[in-house]
């Protein structure tokens, strides 16, 4: 018989953040970036007025001269028959006009440049633009977002609305066609082309969106419409050698598509052409090699299973007290079932709001990105698809981390001492866990915690409750992950009569 391991129990303790290199990851560091520019600006608007302290005192000199020399030149021996105008000329020429030449070249960018140096070395990396870049069509794909929406900041409980400009979007596209990602690269070129085309005034050309749009078309097979934008193209900009190129390239497999479909019928054969597939105006989103990519996005969306009403009875709301545990026997906690099975609960106002923010001020300093186990080496690495960023904190880290693992004790009837804490919040707008093999999702609500066993009691895992986290479309998300190990948890919750149990 094999020995009882148990549980694994997961505390979500929603919360809210992101963060240092790999900004990207995670908003919480990033934070940090929103003071940084906020003293670069101050720092540039001292450059600006010692910039306009010395244009002012260039231009008086100049307005003075003006009047002087119009008086001069007018009759220049008359002016110069006195003796002081004469004296002063001299000076002018040989002293006041090398100050004013000292105050031009007056170097007034010293103490900007000194503080931007300083700061540059805190900056995002190109790395992180394009991880920033690649965030958002994460959003896009998962909440089912086109290009006009985000580049209008249309989401939903946004407090500060931004919008994206030609520029944005053409360095989307740009980013996506650096990573091969044609689908993308074509939903940002067309936004990008939508806007320049309604006006918009930009640096990028519509030559360098057309450059990039006519060969991403190409990749998806649409012969005819990339031929289409790179008439166009050439239209505006008859030297463009590439396109050029690229334009007769297409006219000849235009042609051989032709002659090959002469020949077909010529021998009277029925022709199958491969036509893009195309959905709602826009090309089709290539194939996921994740089988499960589609459930998860749908329950990240909130389009989850809909419990019928005989389960949703199943399902109640009670006061807690840890099986009769002295601590809450006058406070118990509030618990709510989630799902029915696996058995999913809540429970509410677990911690303050003061707890919350000393759990994020220790955990702050130590965040890094997740990283998750190579399965050919074993190396911990981190992986694209996992952009969190995580810190693990200790009970001897601060009297609040042993507290809540105390607290965390009562509720479950369970010993902490194996046990680990990580970090907490309300999310505007998607942020859920979800459960795919059976269709729950949880979604955040600041201060409450949500447990269930992902063993059975025999030890054997209950792989149902596999999860994952949805991307968070507005706000932040701090999460306070707890496990309770099966050593040490033995007698606490024994062995069922069935592996399942």
């Amino acid at each position: 018989m094999k020995p009882c391991l148990q549980l694994v129990f997961f505390t979500c303790i929603f919360l809210t953040w992101h963060a240092e290199a790999e900004f990207f990851t995670s908003i919480g560091q990033m934070t940090d970036l929103i003071y940084a520019e906020k003293d670069l600006v101050q720092s540039l608007k001292e450059y600006i007025r010692a910039e306009e302290d010395k244009l002012a005192q260039i231009k008086s000199w100049a307005e003075k001269m003006d009047v002087l020399t119009s008086k001069s030149t007018s009759d220049p021996e008359g002016y110069l028959a006195h003796p002081v105008n004469a004296y002063k000329l001299v000076k002018r020429l040989n002293t006041d006009w090398l100050e004013l030449e000292n105050l031009v070249l007056q170097d007034t960018t010293n103490g900007f440049i000194t503080n931007l140096t300083i700061q540059r070395q805190f900056f995002p990396t190109e790395e992180d633009e394009t991880g920033a870049a690649k965030a958002l069509m994460r959003l896009q794909d998962t909440y089912k977002l086109d290009p006009e929406t985000l580049a209008q900041g249309n989401l939903p409980g946004t407090k500060y609305r931004s919008s994206l400009t030609v520029g944005d979007c053409f360095g989307m596209g740009k980013t996506a066609y650096n990573d091969g990602d044609y689908y993308h690269t074509v939903l940002w070129m067309e936004q990008a082309l939508k806007q320049h085309d309604e006006g918009e005034e930009t640096t990028v050309s519509k030559v360098e969106i057309l450059d990039y749009l006519s060969y991403a078309v190409f990749q998806f097979g649409d012969l005819h419409r990339a031929m289409e934008l790179t008439r166009r193209l050439i239209t505006l900009d008859s030297t463009h050698e590439r396109a050029g190129s690229n334009l007769r390239y297409f006219e000849k497999l235009l042609e051989k598509e032709r002659e090959e479909e002469e020949k077909e019928k010529s021998i009277n054969k029925t022709m199958t052409a491969t036509e893009p597939v195309v959905q709602n105006g826009a090309y089709g989103r290539p194939l996921d090699y994740l089988p499960e990519r589609d459930i998860y996005e749908a329950l990240c969306r909130g389009e989850g299973v809909k419990m019928t009403p005989r389960r949703q009875k199943r399902l109640f709301c009670r006061y807690h007290d840890g099986n009769r545990n002295p601590h809450l026997l006058i406070a118990p906690f509030k618990e709510e079932d989630e799902w029915d099975s696996p058995h999913i609960v809540r429970y509410y106002e677990v911690m303050s709001d003061e707890e919350i923010e000393k759990i994020k001020q220790l955990a702050k300093p130590r965040l890094a990105r997740a990283t998750v186990r190579d399965p050919k080496t074993g190396v911990l690495t981190v992986a694209s698809y996992r952009v969190s960023k995580s810190s693990w904190l200790e009970e001897d880290d601060d009297p609040v981390v042993a507290k809540v693992n105390q607290r965390m004790q009562q509720i479950t009837g369970l010993t902490v001492k194996t046990a680990e804490l990580l970090q907490m919040s309300d999310v505007e707008a998607g942020g859920a866990t979800v459960f795919p093999d059976f269709g729950a999702a949880i979604w955040p609500k600041k201060g409450t915690a949500v447990f269930w066993y992902n063993l059975f009691r025999s030890g054997e895992g209950d792989y149902r409750t596999r999860h994952a986290a949805c991307p968070v479309l507005v706000g932040c998300k701090w999460v306070s992950n707890k496990w309770f190990h099966e050593r040490g948890n033995e007698f606490l919750r024994p062995c069922g009569r069935t592996e399942v149990d």
